[in-house]
């Protein structure tokens, strides 16, 4: 139990360097220094390390170890798409009404998500939170699953969307009128939504680039 948790520590610790940047991508994880720094045994690490790559976090590569791969044009095309879907069918998995009685959160969140717009902060923690409310009603837990394995992939791409203002704004009107669709029990319409949502981030990245 003990090393069950040491290695899932290890690898949301992992997974957090890579999000914010602290282990670059196209770089390759040095496991002597990373052992070091974390205070921990190389087994350990490297069970974290291969978990990691079977999820696609990271890429195993014959003779130069663990790698971060650089930034993809087209796996964000492939992964918008798909968590949009995961998260539309996790609706369609829910109860309307346990869905109605979340759309309060939901507000106060995107209420949150407009403040600190106004501060010029950092919105992906509030929009992950958003997501995790909308999802957490879901009764199938392999869909759940699935979308906790996922999402790490997608959010190496949201750092750049979150530093566009005006898709922030455009994206918290959205994450409002869903709710709305959820309040009115149009489970369609909110689905619908949600997943217009994540295409037209898609859009706005690849506009950026």
């Amino acid at each position: 139990m003990t090393r069950n948790l040491l290695r899932r520590d290890l690898a949301e610790e992992i997974t957090a360097r890579v999000l914010d940047g602290r282990i670059a991508a196209d770089s390759r994880i040095n496991e002597v220094h990373l052992a070091r720094e974390l205070g921990v045994s190389r087994t350990p690490l490297r069970e974290a390390l291969i978990g990691l790559a079977d999820r696609g976090l990271l890429v195993s590569a014959p003779g130069r170890g663990f790698l971060v791969p650089p930034f993809d044009p087209e796996e964000a095309r492939r992964l918008y798409p798909l968590v949009a879907e995961l998260e539309s069918l996790a609706l369609r998995w829910s109860s309307p009404q346990d869905l109605a009685g979340l759309t309060g959160g939901l507000d106060r969140i995107a209420a949150e998500m407009t403040e600190e717009l106004g501060r010029r902060g950092d919105l992906s923690a509030l929009d992950d939170r958003w997501h995790a409310l909308l999802v957490s009603r879901c009764t199938n837990p392999h869909l759940l699953r699935l979308i906790e394995q996922t999402k790490p992939l997608l959010k190496r791409y949201d750092t750049c969307y979150f530093g566009g203002t005006g898709r922030s704004l455009e994206s918290i009107d959205e994450h409002r009128r869903i709710a709305e669709a959820i309040r009115a029990s149009d489970l369609a319409k909110a689905a619908e939504l949600l997943v217009r949502n994540w295409v037209k981030t898609l859009a706005y990245l690849e506009n950026l680039g």
